[in-house]
């Protein structure tokens, strides 16, 4: 069985959000929020003249994960809370990981920020990043069309 990144960290989810925060500072961004509700959390910051949004679906506590053991007999709920809490501490430190990776690709030139960032820049005057408004339809588009080759020929850029 797969282990997940960072199933048994200690890290608390705030010192997560703080080290994104001090992240994203040092590499530049000149705002930044985070916000939460019971099924999500975000991460939002204004960088190279965008906004960049990142979401986090949180676990549900009544989840049979935390509430039962793999043989399906109850836990206590501290016991349940615990494993809950462990589950949403381990996906802030993969979202620390994550926005920290591409930061410093962008920085060392493997990659450019706004193709690393495509899909979580927020359009200007809306709440939804670039990935969510086009979603939908790309999933329609790759299940409705044929595949077409992994090495299309492009035709040179004049200079």
């Amino acid at each position: 069985m797969n282990r997940r990144f960072a199933a048994d960290t200690s890290v608390s989810t705030d010192r997560s959000i703080a080290e994104i925060r001090a992240t994203v500072r040092r590499y530049g961004a000149s705002e930044f929020a985070h916000m939460e509700s019971d099924a999500q959390a975000a991460i939002t910051f204004t960088m190279h003249g965008r906004r960049i949004m990142f979401r986090l679906a949180m676990p549900d506590p009544t989840d049979r994960a935390f509430t039962q053991t793999e043989r399906g007999k109850a836990r206590s709920v501290s016991v349940a809370e615990a494993a809950w809490e462990q589950a949403c501490r381990s996906r802030w430190r993969a979202l620390a990981l994550v926005i920290k990776a591409k930061l410093e690709a962008v920085e060392v030139g493997i990659v450019v920020f706004e193709d690393e960032f495509l899909a979580n820049t927020v359009a200007p005057g809306t709440s939804i990043t670039f990935g969510e408004a086009v979603r939908e339809s790309m999933a329609i588009a790759h299940r409705d069309k044929a595949a077409t080759p992994l090495l299309p020929f492009l035709k040179p850029e004049r200079s």
